[in-house]
C-alpha cells in the first residue's frame, strides 16, 4: 500500500500524461526516406570517449550507449537515413524521427510520440510550420525552427518547439559524429 501511494504522489508531482502517436513510425520512415524499399538498421555502440564528445559537443549522451540509424535503400543506392530520437521534459516525452538525406542534410523531421498534455501544444508549433525550419540543414548548422515559429505561438507551443530543436541538435551531432564519419 505504501508502494502504491508514494507511486501515485510521485505520478502527480511528475504530471506525466500517457504517450499518444502523432505520426506512425511506418508514415516517417515513407515520408523521411521516399523511395527506398530496403531498410538496414545500422547500430552504434557508442564509446565512453565518443559519448563525451557528444556530450561536449550538444550536453546529450545516448542514454543506452546506442544510436541507432536506419538506412533505406532504392536500387541498391542509399536514399538516406533516419533517427528516431526521444527528448524527454517534465512533462513527459517527445519521440522524433529525423531524416537525412545521402548529402547528410536534413531532409525533414517528424514528431511522432507526445503525451497528451502536450499534443495541443506540439500540434500549435507544427501547424505554425515548425519542421518547416529543418529541411535541408547541414548537420553543422544550429536548428532554428523554434525562433522562427516564436512570434506565432504560445509560451507552451514554443516550448515544445525548443525541445524539437533540442532532438534536431542530438541528432545532428549524432550523424555528424557517428554515422557520418569514414
Amino acid at each position: 500500500m505504501k508502494t502504491l501511494l508514494l507511486g501515485a504522489v510521485a505520478a502527480a508531482l511528475l504530471h506525466i500524461t500517457p504517450t499518444v502517436v502523432l505520426v506512425k513510425r511506418e508514415d516517417a520512415v515513407a515520408r523521411l526516406l521516399p523511395g527506398a524499399e530496403q531498410f538496414t538498421a545500422r547500430e552504434f555502440h557508442v564509446s565512453s570517449a565518443d559519448s563525451r564528445k557528444l556530450h561536449d559537443a550538444v550536453g546529450w549522451e545516448p542514454p543506452d550507449g546506442m544510436v541507432t540509424f536506419y538506412v533505406g535503400k532504392h536500387q541498391d543506392q542509399v536514399a538516406g537515413a533516419l533517427l528516431f530520437m526521444r527528448v524527454d521534459c517534465q512533462h513527459g516525452p517527445l519521440e522524433l524521427a529525423i531524416g537525412f538525406d545521402p548529402r547528410g542534410t536534413i531532409r525533414g523531421v517528424e514528431v511522432t510520440k507526445a503525451t497528451v498534455e502536450m499534443k495541443p501544444w506540439v500540434l500549435e508549433a507544427l501547424r505554425a510550420g515548425l519542421t518547416d525550419a529543418y529541411r535541408g540543414l547541414a548537420t553543422d548548422q544550429p536548428p532554428a525552427g523554434a525562433d522562427k515559429v516564436k512570434p506565432r505561438i504560445g509560451t507552451m507551443p514554443a516550448y515544445m518547439a525548443e525541445l524539437v530543436d533540442k532532438g534536431v541538435m542530438h541528432a545532428e551531432a549524432a550523424y555528424r559524429m557517428l554515422y557520418g564519419r569514414k
